[in-house]
């Protein structure tokens, strides 16, 4: 009885042996295929790069609101737009913008508010606005396109690691889940570490864009604030700009 479970306890201790030391995240890592260790490598980048575009964008994106809707305070006053742009004229945020480029178009206009006036400064504040709205949504792209496909590189890795995998089955000769288990393991890591990477990316994605609209919103606020300022004071007869009174 002895030398019949003699064989058996022999490849036991030899699959054992064939098995890596740490089944850790690290130890998978530290025993995968060369190739499957640059996809884990690009995927690790990858995230690291979403967590500080996310960093970066929020922050842009909540001081840039916050000074945005202070300069919408100021023209919701019974104000001049020589006032508001005397007041914004240190200043290059997107509202300051805004009042700049419309004071530059009645500069420009003479003062007079002829019948195309209203539509020449709706023209350049859409312009001011586009451009704002393409530079609040720099580097967001770079989101989707993680998202997108993280989860495919790391599909490419395991695919990679579970072909490696199968070779060596055939190399050695043996069908053991214990041989095959650990480079299974390391090949299915890669997946995990493309999801890792791709579902944050497309959650703050889908965040920035929202946020991103509510500046627009803002800024569409601000045109419109401009736009009632200009008209009120073609109606009253008080249309001046700070650079006509210097």
């Amino acid at each position: 009885m002895a030398t019949l479970l003699l064989p058996t306890a022999c490849l036991a201790a030899s699959d054992n042996a064939l098995l890596p030391r740490n089944l850790s995240p690290w130890g998978m890592f530290q025993g995968a295929d060369l190739v499957v260790k640059a996809v884990m490598i690009g995927l690790a980048i990858a995230s690291l790069i979403t967590w500080t575009v996310w960093l970066a964008k929020t922050i842009e994106i909540r001081r840039k609101s916050v000074l945005a809707q202070q300069r919408l305070g100021l023209l919701e006053r019974d104000t001049q737009l020589a006032e508001v742009e005397q007041a914004s004229r240190d200043s290059n945020d997107a509202v300051a913008q805004i009042v700049q480029s419309a004071a530059r178009e009645a500069a420009l206009s003479g003062g007079i508010l002829d019948d195309g006036f209203k539509e020449r400064i709706a023209l350049r504040l859409e312009r001011v606005e586009a451009a704002m709205s393409r530079q609040i949504a720099r580097g967001t792209g770079v989101l989707a396109t993680i998202g997108a496909t993280a989860p495919f590189v790391g599909l490419f890795g395991t695919v990679w690691g579970i072909m490696n995998s199968f070779i060596g089955i055939s190399e050695a000769n043996t069908t053991n889940l214990a041989v095959v288990a650990p480079g299974i393991a390391e090949a299915l890591l890669a997946t995990a570490l493309g999801l890792v990477a791709a579902i944050p990316a497309v959650v703050i994605y889908n965040h920035l864009t929202r946020s991103i609209a509510a500046y627009r919103a803002l800024l569409g606020d601000a045109s419109a604030m401009v736009m009632l300022l200009v008209s009120r004071e073609g109606d009253r007869s008080l249309f001046r700009l700070a650079r006509a009174a210097e």
